[in-house]
């Protein structure tokens, strides 16, 4: 019988799996363990790979090699494909050691994100390329569609700053405004200030940096909106 969770992001993935124990051990963290996701997810990480380049080799006829590779270490990155799992709810169904769930490893970006790659795997090897391709696409072509290859392997604040700079415009200024959690999982909450624009935003996430990417990429949607 199908676990509503895991029919929930089978849904959301566009895939039903043939063999449900493939879906159940991608999502099985090697903290619940020894038949885990590692291998799953070495094996999505190359499928994965060669999608995205393929998606990219498309849609940008123009772009050189290293333009290409930029964009596709961008969208396989960590912090990509921890976000993409999340907007999946994949952290409700991962399967977790007692250790991992009390430290929160159910929402960190590499526990995430492996997971991911290993539903990717997992697809490859119920079903074969074509339904592994069909997922990624789903998956992946918003991102590709909103990618911009001239602002690709600059962070947030970088282009922020950048940009600013370029108007002569007084930089930003960042101010942790809450830190809430437990000293090994705490979430930080950092304003970003554009005075110049009078725009104010906030961002989360776990470590100071993290929070300030998040409210410097808030702030920079809404200069060049």
């Amino acid at each position: 019988m199908t676990n509503p969770t895991t029919f929930g992001l089978q849904r959301l993935i566009g895939y039903n799996f043939h063999h449900q124990a493939l879906l159940t051990q991608a999502l099985t963290h090697r903290s619940f363990g020894s038949v885990n996701n590692e291998r799953l997810e070495f094996l999505g990480d190359g499928v994965l790979n060669f999608i995205i380049a393929s998606q990219l080799y498309l849609a940008f006829p123009k772009l050189d090699e290293g333009d290409l590779s930029r964009l596709r270490a961008h969208l396989v990155k960590e912090p990509t494909l921890g976000e993409l799992a999340l907007t999946l709810n994949i952290g409700d169904a991962l399967r977790l050691g007692e250790g991992e769930l009390k430290s929160g490893g159910w929402r960190r970006p590499s526990v995430l994100a492996d997971a991911l790659e290993a539903i990717i795997g997992a697809v490859f090897l119920d079903a074969g390329f074509d339904a592994a391709e069909m997922v990624v696409i789903k998956l992946f072509t918003p991102l590709i569609d909103k990618i911009d290859p001239k602002s690709i392997g600059k962070d947030p604040k970088s282009l922020l700053q950048e940009y600013l700079q370029s108007k002569k415009i007084d930089v930003p200024s960042y101010e942790v405004l809450a830190i809430e959690g437990e000293a090994h999982c705490q979430t930080f909450r950092v304003e970003c200030k554009v005075a110049k624009f009078n725009i104010t935003t906030q961002g989360e996430g776990t470590s100071r940096r993290a929070a300030e990417q998040e409210a410097a990429k808030l702030a920079y949607q809404q200069i060049i909106a």
